[in-house]
């Protein structure tokens, strides 16, 4: 993944919206970090860190009544669906005003057409299923599902291909292959490649090489078109996660670490375009902070069953 990255040309100009989202998440995921690190956090948390702008590249690409589903590694899927940080903290750290009334923590998170599980491999035959009733009931929307390399091994992922290929349905797999599944590297868990697998099942596949989010809505804005008339599409992006797969459970080099952030967006941007990323950086961050403070002085969230 690293070799691929280094080959990329630079970064285009991000436009003002696009760039401060990518920075939000980014400023949200250090700050779970933190808040764990201080002992203000439950449970366990993954972080998006260096993946910020996959779901940012796709949000144009998709409309409301699209349904998201997510994974475990899914805050900027879901900030860049609806910009909330404040429900989505108050969520994780179970306070007043989360989206949830704080049962789903982290991982399992349900708003409007988005939804969220840490069960790898889980969403692809729901997602199937929501694809199946879009063609029947609202031709033209699009049920897009995020998963990462490791759940390729799942079973569940090929018999979802299959029926999608199969009945023709409106599905959009976005494969977030950032190399490694929790601690085991891909060229140890993946026998052939995604394109290989989808293409078992006559799916077209199409490999992101790149971070730019403009370069990415432009190839992938006719395929996804084409989704919605029923051609199942596998989109796999070629990306590096920064952090660890959940806290302190990281087993690469160190070398490779400082790699990947070297080669990563948010440096290559800063190398091309400092004075925008640092001034939308601090403002970014500044929200963050204030959010946090807010939510950290609620009360704990009350959940009612309905």
């Amino acid at each position: 993944m690293t070799e691929l990255l280094d080959r990329l040309p630079a970064p285009s100009r991000l436009d003002d919206a696009d760039l401060s989202l990518m920075l939000t998440i980014r400023a949200f995921e250090l700050k779970l970090l933190d808040l764990y690190g201080r002992g203000l956090l439950h449970g366990t948390t993954h972080t998006c860190l260096g993946q910020e702008y996959v779901p940012v590249a796709l949000r144009t690409l998709l409309d409301p009544g699209d349904h998201v589903f997510s994974n475990h590694r899914g805050h900027g899927h879901y900030l860049a669906r609806f910009g909330d940080a404040e429900g989505l903290l108050a969520e994780i750290m179970g306070r007043e005003g989360a989206v949830c009334g704080g049962v789903g923590g982290s991982q399992h998170i349900r708003r409007d057409r988005y939804l969220s599980t840490g069960v790898q491999g889980e969403s692809l035959p729901v997602a199937t299923g929501v694809a199946l009733h879009l063609k029947r009931s609202e031709p033209g929307q699009v049920a897009c599902v995020h998963v990462g390399d490791g759940t390729f091994g799942e079973g569940a992922v090929y018999e979802a291909l299959n029926i999608a290929a199969l009945w023709e349905l409106p599905l959009l797999v976005v494969v977030e292959n950032n190399g490694i599944a929790q601690s085991t590297p891909a060229s140890r868990h993946l026998a052939g490649s995604i394109a290989g697998r989808a293409a078992a099942f006559g799916i077209d596949h199409r490999l992101i090489g790149t971070a730019d989010v403009a370069e990415i809505r432009r190839v992938l804005a006719p395929l996804v078109a084409r989704t919605r008339l029923g051609v199942p599409l596998v989109v796999e992006f070629a990306t590096e996660r920064l952090g660890p797969h959940s806290k302190g459970d990281d087993t690469r080099p160190a070398d490779q670490i400082r790699r990947i952030h070297e080669n990563g967006w948010y440096a290559r941007y800063a190398r091309r375009y400092p004075d925008h990323l640092d001034r939308l950086d601090a403002e970014a961050r500044a929200y963050v902070d204030a959010v946090a403070a807010d939510v950290t002085a609620r009360p704990p969230s009350r959940w009612t069953p309905s």
